[in-house]
C-alpha cells in the first residue's frame, strides 16, 4: 500500500472549502493508502499569534478532522512539533536546497507581501519543511489544492538531489489534486478563508449559516426574480456543484436560473438544506468527541510515538548515508 502524506495549519475551526476541497477526499483516500495526516503547527508559527490560540486551535482541529470522519484505525493523525524528525531534516535538505529556489516559490512571495513587519526566514524555508514532513515518510501521493503543486514539485527536486548526492533513499512523490482544488467564499471575490471572514464554518447553526448565504451575491445579471441569468457566473452555483447530491437537482437549478423557474433565495434555501445534510452528524460528532478529550489526546500521543518510530528510522539511514552516524555505531 502507498504512503499518502497531507497536512493541515491549525488556524481555527475548519470550514466548508477546507471540509469540501481537501478533508472529504482524505477521507476517501485513507481506504487506498497508508494515510498520514499531519496538524502542522511548526508551519503555523512563521505568522504572528497567540501562544493560548495555537494551542487550543490545534485540539480543535484534530476533533474536527476526527468528527469529519478521518478515521482512528485508518489514518495516523499527529501534531507536527510532537515529531522532532521533521525539524531535524529539514535542516539536512537545506544544506542541499538553493537559495534562488526558495526566493522564487510563489508563496513566499505571496506571504513575504501580506506580512511585510514579519519576513522571517520560516517564510522563506516552509517548502524545505514541508518537503521534510512528506519525505521523512516516503510520501509517496500528496492530496493538494492548485495551489500547493509547486510545493510538491519542489519536494520532488529535493528527492531527485537528495539522491543522487547521497544514493537511493526517498521516492519522488506524486501530487494528487482534490476533485474541488478551489473553493471561493460566499462574497465570490477570493478562495474560502477565516482570514478574509468569506467562510462558512462546519460547526455553525443553521441559523447562522443562513445569516451568511441570504445576502450572499449571486448572478449579478439577477436584479429581480423574473431576470433570466447564468448558473456558471453564481457563486451559489458553484456551491451546488459540491454539496447538491443529486445531479438532476443541480440540473433543475441550473435550468430554474436560466429561465428565472427559481429565485436566487429559493436557491439558496435549497443548498441550506442539502448542506446541512452533511454538516449536522459532524456537529453532533464533533460535541461528543468534545466530551472525550482525555480519550483524542490518548489517540495522539499514540500517533505521534508510531511517527517519531517511522521517521526516527529515515533520520538513521538519512545519516548513514551522508557520514553522520558515530564511528562507534559502524
Amino acid at each position: 500500500m502507498k504512503v499518502l502524506f497531507t497536512g493541515i495549519q491549525p488556524t481555527g475551526l475548519l470550514h466548508i472549502g477546507n471540509y469540501y476541497g481537501a478533508i472529504r477526499n482524505w477521507v476517501e483516500l485513507q481506504h487506498k493508502y497508508k494515510s498520514y495526516i499531519s496538524i502542522v503547527d511548526l508551519h503555523a508559527i512563521t505568522i504572528a499569534y497567540d501562544p493560548e490560540d495555537m494551542r487550543k486551535n490545534v485540539f480543535d482541529l484534530a476533533l474536527g478532522l476526527f468528527a469529519c470522519g478521518i478515521n482512528l484505525e485508518r489514518t495516523i493523525l499527529f501534531i507536527q512539533s510532537e515529531v522532532p524528525g521533521h525539524a531535524e531534516l529539514t535542516w539536512t535538505f537545506n544544506s542541499i536546497t538553493p537559495l534562488g529556489e526558495l526566493e522564487r516559490m510563489t508563496q513566499f512571495k505571496d506571504k513575504a507581501g501580506q506580512h511585510r513587519k514579519n519576513v522571517n526566514v520560516g517564510l522563506l524555508d516552509y517548502p524545505v519543511l514541508q518537503a521534510a514532513d512528506i519525505l521523512i515518510y516516503k510520501g509517496e501521493i500528496v492530496p493538494v489544492g492548485e495551489d500547493q503543486v509547486q510545493h510538491v514539485e519542489f519536494t520532488r527536486e529535493v528527492a531527485r538531489r537528495f539522491n543522487a548526492r547521497y544514493g537511493d533513499t526517498f521516492p519522488e512523490c506524486q501530487a494528487e489534486l482534490t476533485a474541488n482544488p478551489r473553493i471561493m467564499g460566499i462574497d465570490g471575490s477570493a478562495k474560502m478563508s477565516k482570514s478574509k471572514g468569506n467562510f462558512i464554518g462546519i460547526l455553525e447553526s443553521r441559523e447562522e449559516i443562513w445569516n451568511k448565504l441570504a445576502p450572499a451575491p449571486t448572478d449579478p445579471a439577477r436584479v429581480k426574480r423574473s431576470d433570466p441569468g447564468t448558473p456558471e457566473k453564481c457563486n451559489i452555483y458553484s456551491y451546488h456543484q459540491v454539496v447538491t447530491p443529486e445531479p438532476e437537482l443541480t440540473r433543475y437549478i441550473a435550468h430554474g436560473c436560466r429561465t428565472a423557474g427559481i429565485g436566487c433565495l429559493d436557491c439558496k434555501r435549497k443548498l441550506l438544506d442539502n448542506l446541512m445534510q452533511v454538516l449536522d452528524p459532524i456537529r453532533e460528532r464533533y460535541h461528543d468527541l468534545s466530551g472525550k478529550k482525555k480519550e483524542i489526546r490518548n489517540i495522539l500521543d499514540r500517533n505521534a510515538e508510531a511517527c517519531r518510530k517511522v521517521s526516527g528510522q529515515t533520520i538513521l539511514e538519512v545519516k548513514e548515508k551522508m557520514g553522520l552516524t558515530p564511528v562507534w555505531k559502524v
